[in-house]
């Protein structure tokens, strides 16, 4: 699902949004926030995303070092996902846009309410 275009740039901004310029990629992320998580615990916070694509967006997450897979040697086996510190950094800039979506978001209809929120 990444563009390697868009990470091969030259330009910084556009590599920045390769990263994490999906629109799971950001919400997985604000979903985890300094907290350790399941993948279970993900997919019930995340209805919307499929099990396949939310694996996908993982994986890719955490080849770009946003975060960190912690698996045990246990029966039955256990995976839990952190952000790592570059995965951190990244949360101020969320907690930016979601301030910035505040002040300039236009007012809610009645359907527009029926989403899904992903806020801690």
């Amino acid at each position: 699902m990444r563009d390697e275009r868009f990470c091969a740039s030259n330009c910084p901004f556009t590599r920045a949004i390769g990263t994490i310029g999906n629109k799971w990629k950001p919400i997985i992320i604000n979903v985890i926030g300094s907290r350790t998580l399941r993948f279970g615990q993900l997919d019930s916070i995340i209805p919307l995303i499929s099990r396949k694509v939310l694996t996908e967006q993982l994986k890719e997450l955490e080849e770009d070092g946003l975060l960190e897979r912690l698996a045990y040697k246990e029966l039955p086996p256990r995976v839990e996902y952190k952000l790592s510190e570059k995965g951190l950094a990244f949360l101020p800039i969320l907690e930016n846009i979601k301030e910035w979506n505040c002040k300039y978001e236009v007012a809610l209809t009645s359907k527009a309410t029926d989403r899904v929120t992903y806020a801690k």
